[in-house]
């Protein structure tokens, strides 16, 4: 691993993040700077805490930390697509597909989050 570009979970994250944006700014004018925004934000801190664990992968304890912050994050973008399933549920097909790659990326963190934690000495 040269860089944060080369871990799945860092380009999953990316991808869905910029699905999420271009969902999200399909919702009603109201809802854009409410539960839009929220998503977007949690959507985009799943990737950047992947990247700052990354660049502070020399600490063991940091890294994981900004994964756990990254799994974290991928949880509450699914806690607030869930709420858009019900209060919009004309974009349920989207809201659904989202959710169901959220939960591989959740699944595929919390992995690489284990991985990290038992196989340190493979990133030193």
């Amino acid at each position: 691993m040269k860089s944060y570009k080369d871990l799945d979970i860092y380009n999953l994250s990316l991808s869905l993040f910029y699905k999420i944006h271009r969902v999200s700014l399909q919702l009603p004018k109201y809802e854009l700077y409410e539960l839009g925004s929220q998503l977007r934000r949690s959507s985009d801190s799943v990737a950047t805490n992947i990247v700052e664990g990354y660049g502070r992968k020399r600490y063991k304890q940091d890294f994981i930390k900004f994964l756990t912050y990254s799994h974290a994050s991928n949880l509450e973008t699914l806690c607030h697509l869930e709420k858009l399933g019900v209060l919009y549920p004309e974009f349920t097909a989207e809201w659904k597909e989202l959710k169901t790659d959220y939960d591989i990326l959740g699944a595929k963190l919390f992995s690489f989050l284990k991985y990290v934690e038992n196989n340190w000495n493979k990133f030193e």
